[in-house]
C-alpha cells in the first residue's frame, strides 16, 4: 500500500490509543469516550464555546450542539428525547470512568456525619454477587451486622421498622439515604437461608410445618400492623432458620404499605413462581396481603416436593392447603390468621 493510499489513523491525545480502531469509532460524531483512558473527547469541528461535553442524562445525546442551548440556566430540555436535564458545574467528570464511580458511589448525596458512621464499620465480607449486601463488623464492640445499599425501597416502611421492631425480622439500626440509594444497617441473624436448607435436603414435614406456622406468625403481624405491610417477596433466600430453629423473615426493599382501594401496583416486584398473578399487572386490585399467603403457599409445596406447584404437587393434605393458598382470585385465598389456624390442626393431626 502506498503513503498517499494509506489509512490516516486518529490518536487519543491523552493516553495515545489508536481511535480509529476502537469498536464504533466514526470521526464524525461529536463526542469520543476513548476505550483506552475513559477521556472524554470533543469533536474538534463541534461549534461548542468551551471543551466541556454536555450529555444528555437520558440518551447520550451532546446537549452543546442542540440549538438554543446554554448551560447558565440550570436546565435543558433534550431536544433528542426530551429529557430535562439538570445543568450544575459542580457534576463535571474528567473521564467516563469518574462519572460511573460518581454515578455508583452508595455516599453520594450523605452529611460528613453520615459517612463517617457508616464507615466506621469494618466491612468482612459480601453475601451474594451484586456486592450490595456486606457483612461489617462494629470496630468498638465486635457486633455483627448487615449493611444494605438499596435502589428499590420505601424509605417510610424502614423508618416504621426502625422505630417499631417486629419480632423475628431483624431490626434496623440505622438509615441514611443519598442520592443513590437508600444505606441500611440491620442486625445481623446467624443462622441458614431456607434456600439452603431445601437444597441439602434437609426439610422433613414436621420441619416444613414448623417453618411455614412461624413466617405465617411473622406475617399475621405485619399484615396487623395499624398500616398494614405486605411483604411482597416471599421466598428461600428470605427467611433465615438459626441453629435454635427460630424463623426470621428478611429483605423488606419490595415492601409496600397496604392500600386496599388501589387497582395497580406503581411497581411490579417480586420473584418468579412466588410472585401473585397481581404483582405482575393481572388482575383487577393491586399486591395485598393475600399476595404473601400466594408465595406462602408456593413456598410450602418446594419445601414439601422441592419444585413449584406447577412441576409437582405436594400430597394431600398439604395439597388442599396449598391449592387455596395459589388461587389465582385472592380474596379466595386464606388470610395470615386463618392459614396459621389450619396449619395449627395439620400440626395437631400429625401428633394424634
Amino acid at each position: 500500500m502506498s503513503q498517499d493510499n494509506a489509512e490516516q489513523y486518529e490518536y487519543c491525545p491523552r493516553c495515545d490509543a489508536n481511535l480509529t480502531l476502537q469498536k464504533g469509532y466514526v470521526n464524525s460524531l461529536p463526542y469520543w469516550i476513548c476505550k483506552g483512558c475513559g477521556e472524554m473527547l470533543i469533536n474538534p469541528e463541534v461549534d461548542a464555546e468551551d471543551d466541556i461535553a454536555w450529555i444528555c442524562d437520558q440518551c447520550g445525546a451532546m446537549l452543546n450542539v442542540q440549538d438554543g442551548f446554554a448551560d447558565n440556566e440550570g436546565k435543558w430540555a433534550c431536544t433528542e428525547c426530551g429529557f430535562v436535564n439538570e445543568i450544575d458545574e459542580k457534576n463535571l467528570y474528567d473521564t467516563e470512568e469518574a462519572y460511573i464511580a460518581d454515578l455508583m458511589n452508595p455516599y453520594k448525596g450523605l452529611t460528613d456525619d453520615e459517612v463517617l458512621h457508616l464507615t466506621s464499620y469494618r466491612e468482612l465480607g459480601r453475601i451474594g454477587d451484586s456486592g450490595d449486601v456486606i457483612v461489617v463488623e462494629d470496630a468498638d464492640t465486635g457486633t455483627r451486622y448487615i449493611k444494605k445499599y438499596l435502589t428499590i425501597y420505601d424509605k417510610s416502611i424502614y423508618e416504621y421498622l426502625r422505630d417499631n421492631p417486629v419480632e423475628h425480622m431483624p431490626r434496623i439500626i440505622y438509615l441514611a439515604e443519598g442520592s443513590n440509594c437508600l444505606i441500611v444497617l440491620e442486625e445481623f441473624i446467624e443462622g441458614r437461608t431456607l434456600a439452603e436448607l431445601i437444597a441439602a435436603e434437609e426439610l422433613d414435614e414436621k420441619t416444613t410445618l414448623d417453618i411455614a406456622r412461624k413466617t405465617c406468625a411473622i406475617l399475621k403481624t405485619i399484615h396487623n400492623l395499624p398500616r398494614q405491610i405486605v411483604h411482597r417477596d416471599i421466598k428461600p433466600s428470605n427467611i433465615i432458620v438459626t441453629d435454635a430453629h427460630e424463623v426470621y423473615l428478611l429483605d423488606m426493599n419490595a415492601a409496600k404499605w397496604y392500600k386496599p382501594d388501589a387497582n395497580d401496583d406503581t411497581n411490579y416486584l417480586g420473584t418468579r413462581f412466588f410472585a401473585a398473578p397481581e404483582q405482575a399487572g393481572y388482575g383487577l386490585k393491586a399486591s395485598s396481603t393475600k399476595s404473601d399467603i400466594y408465595a406462602l403457599g408456593v413456598l410450602l409445596n418446594v419445601m414439601l416436593t422441592g419444585d413449584v406447584p406447577k412441576q409437582k404437587q405436594a400430597p394431600q393434605p398439604w395439597w388442599q392447603v396449598i391449592e387455596k393458598c395459589i388461587s389465582l382470585e385472592a380474596d379466595a385465598r386464606y388470610s395470615a390468621e386463618e392459614l396459621l389456624d389450619v396449619l395449627e390442626k395439620i400440626g395437631e393431626g400429625a401428633h394424634e
